[in-house]
């Protein structure tokens, strides 16, 4: 019989209003401070640009891609997932997984970190080889950063975890099992 050591729940925790200002803070102060150091690397380069559309484009389609990557490690695992798509508005495509088998926590942590290092990662290695197109790069990498400010959150509580625990994914977060 396993018990519920705790539950998490970001949003009850710190209110939707709060972790949305600070992701929109963490990703504005995250372009300026990678923005600066690879303008002085890229300086002598002429950057190429195509517009605003096609950067709408990429920072709508962002969100479904971050939460892409958080089902990319389960299936590399063989978890069984139940994905339900949504439509924000009628416009915005938005994923939510819910595993239907719970998981060990290192499971969970490499699930949550699995934006971070397929997308942010990706991201900074190519705004340093792509020279025309670095600002595009750094500005979809600290989208990214913002995005993943949750899975920071939930990643902090999920350290803090016994090492032998279950997690259990709920609606609204984890169960941390016993």
């Amino acid at each position: 019989m396993m018990n519920c050591w705790k539950t998490i729940n970001v949003t009850r925790e710190f209110g939707v209003n709060r972790i949305y200002v600070v992701s929109l803070l963490l990703g504005m102060l995250s372009f300026i401070f990678l923005y600066l150091p690879f303008s002085i690397i890229n300086q002598t380069h002429e950057l190429k640009d195509h517009g605003f559309i096609p950067l709408v484009v990429g920072l709508a389609l962002l969100p479904l891609v971050h939460n892409l990557m958080h089902i990319l490690p389960l299936f590399l695992v063989n978890r069984r997932l139940k994905i339900k798509w949504q439509f924000k508005k009628g416009i915005i495509p938005i994923i939510s997984n819910l595993s239907k088998s719970k998981m060990s926590k290192y499971t969970t942590v490499f699930s949550l970190l699995a934006p971070t290092l397929f997308l942010t990662v990706p991201g900074l290695i190519s705004s340093y080889l792509f020279v025309d197109y670095y600002a595009y790069f750094l500005i979809f990498t600290a989208f990214n950063i913002g995005l993943s400010f949750t899975d920071f959150l939930y990643i902090q509580h999920l350290l803090r975890a016994p090492r032998k625990c279950i997690v259990e994914n709920d609606q609204d977060g984890y169960d941390i099992l016993v």
